[in-house]
């Protein structure tokens, strides 16, 4: 690859695949609304250490704009799409579900509709594993996963299925890398260690809904990263999980774990489960390790230790964020 369209560059995961393809001499040029979902001093925070590299180019625009989405591929050649760009969070789509069907979905379709039009054949597709609710673990990729139970679950999966039919129709190359549970340094403050790390510092109590058995196939940021970037190699269309690959992992054992490096002790406030919630994730990673040669290298107690690190080293900067209920 020479040049890439990299789409929510200002993310937690993107700006890690932008910085990687960066230092492989790939150009990379990365789009973000930078919307305020939450604090966008977070977003400008991943940008610094890519703003004016030799290679990387920063546009400000969204994938829901078409006529925005043309003119980029009018002014560049690109040799691949990985959009990342999208709304998260099972919680906050309940709430807001046309926002999500707009970004995830219909951003998608954009997308893949300048692919076509300019004759752009890959794109990797960020897809999620809470589309795996009801089904038997360790989650394989053939796994029937069309009862989603949250509207962001259906508009990663309206999204696949656009892709499916642009490589069915038009031959367009496309891997959906379905992630599980990303955590690391810089992550969005309303995902579950960046609250668990904040409350727990500051003596907050800890917000858990359920008993915090829940367990999760936790994945760091990097490995992730790389498996998303081993995915823009020729494969056809492919859906390939990118997972720990592990036994899943408690919330409680990992409230353990955040205690003992920062040597304090949680407080927990017990709420009711949330019916949008998955109970458990598991990645089968097989298919990841056959056909990108890609499995996770960093393990849980690392990735929460460089976590805590991160997170004490910006509490300065970061002490006053907002990070939801």
């Amino acid at each position: 690859m020479r040049k890439v369209l990299l789409t929510g560059v200002a993310g937690f995961i993107a700006s890690r695949v932008a910085s990687m393809l960066v230092e492989q001499g790939v150009e990379v040029v990365g789009v973000d609304n930078l919307n305020d979902y939450y604090d966008v001093r977070l977003k400008q925070h991943r940008l610094e250490p890519l703003l004016g590299r030799d290679g990387f180019t920063f546009v400000q625009g969204d994938i829901e704009d078409l006529p925005v989405m043309k003119a980029l591929f009018q002014q560049h050649a690109f040799d691949a799409v990985i959009n990342l760009a999208a709304r998260a969070g099972v919680r906050y789509s309940l709430d807001n579900p046309l926002i999500y069907l707009r970004t995830n979905t219909e951003g998608t379709l954009n997308l893949l509709e300048c692919m076509r039009q300019f004759k752009v054949k890959k794109m990797v597709l960020a897809s999620t594993s809470s589309l795996y609710a009801g089904q038997q673990m360790p989650y394989l990729e053939s796994s029937p996963v069309n009862t989603p139970i949250s509207p962001y679950a259906a508009s990663k999966k309206g999204a696949e299925l656009m892709a499916y039919s642009y490589h069915s129709l038009f031959k367009l190359d496309i891997s959906v890398v379905r992630y599980f549970t990303v955590y690391g340094p810089a992550s969005r403050p309303d995902m579950a260690i960046f609250r668990f790390i904040k409350w727990i510092h500051e003596g907050s109590p800890i917000k858990l809904f359920g008993n915090g058995e829940q367990s999760r196939d936790f994945t760091y940021v990097d490995d992730i990263a790389r498996g998303t970037i081993a995915a823009t190699r020729e494969l056809g269309y492919e859906i390939i999980n990118l997972g720990g690959g592990n036994q899943p992992v408690s919330i409680n054992t990992v409230i353990k774990k955040i205690e003992g490096f920062l040597g304090k002790q949680a407080v927990i406030q017990h709420l009711a489960e949330n019916n949008a919630d998955m109970q458990e994730t598991w990645a089968n990673i097989d298919k990841a390790w056959n056909l990108l040669g890609w499995k996770p290298e960093v393990m849980l107690d690392d990735g929460l230790k460089r976590s805590v690190d991160w997170y004490l080293e910006h509490y300065e900067r970061w002490g006053d964020m907002n990070i939801g209920v």
